[in-house]
């Protein structure tokens, strides 16, 4: 994973000097997107239609019914065989499968979690919530069950996070509130520690890299370190809607579609 960030920033350099390789893009007026490891690609359109993209930029399935539960708030496919949406507003959590045929709905307000902005796939193929009103992370299967949580963290910490992301990697689960910073919690909810990485957008976690853009630069924080990493961005970027580093590429979202682009 580190290699990739070698990489995204070399492709900074590439298209500050107008070199950037495009490798495909896919067009459309799209208010959402996000791809997984595999290299397909999600996006949602102006009519609220959830579409999966092939890498080779076939039509893979298509989930029409995405307003169902009100505003989409997130989607993630850190698992491509299980596409969680979730919709905050309703307190809900939708398993879709490869295909975006639906699963499972999962309604939070049943287990008593009633303020939630942040939910992910676990290590394990469960899902993480973070519940507000208790102030604590919760592992959740998927008929609803609570498996594990943590104490309340207000026992814990002076000042307690109101996550909008949450990110199982390496080990960790990584809850992050842009006014706060990123807080880090092992896999048996014990919090090991905070980083104060605030205001960031794009946030992604790589390994034990947290990267994100902020003030027009790409930046990147080392798990353990003390130092941020800062890249100007070039101005074709500094605009973009979304921008997304994965290992086939950097996926940016703009006005017209979605772009892929070569790291090397």
């Amino acid at each position: 994973m580190r290699s990739s960030i070698v990489l995204y920033l070399l492709f900074i350099q590439a298209i500050a000097w107008g070199q950037p390789k495009l490798i495909r893009t896919v067009e459309g007026q799209f208010t959402q997107f996000t791809a997984d490891v595999l290299g397909n690609l999600y996006t949602i359109n102006t009519e609220n239609q959830l579409k999966k993209t092939g890498p080779a930029g076939d039509s893979v399935g298509v989930f029409n019914d995405v307003r169902r539960y009100g505003r989409l708030t997130s989607i993630d496919v850190s698992n491509p065989l299980k596409v969680i949406l979730f919709y905050k507003d309703f307190r809900t959590v939708v398993v879709l499968d490869r295909f975006l045929n639906p699963v499972n709905t999962i309604d939070l307000r049943k287990q008593n979690i009633f303020q939630v902005k942040a939910v992910c796939t676990s290590y394990d193929n469960n899902i993480w919530v973070f519940d507000e009103q208790e102030s604590k992370l919760k592992k959740i299967a998927e008929d609803g069950r609570v498996l594990m949580e943590t104490t309340d963290l207000r026992q814990a910490l002076d000042d307690v996070p109101v996550p909008v992301a949450l990110f199982d990697q390496d080990g960790s689960v990584y809850a992050y509130d842009p006014l706060r910073g990123m807080y880090v919690f092992d896999y048996y909810g014990t919090f090991k520690g905070k980083q104060p990485l605030m205001q960031w957008k794009d946030v992604q976690v790589i390994g034990k890299t947290v990267v994100g853009r902020t003030d027009g630069k790409f930046v990147t924080h080392e798990s353990g370190s003390l130092d941020i990493k800062e890249s100007i961005l070039p101005p074709s970027l500094r605009d973009a809607e979304r921008i997304r580093l994965m290992r086939q590429g950097m996926y940016v979202l703009e006005k017209d579609g979605v772009r892929l682009y070569a790291l090397q």
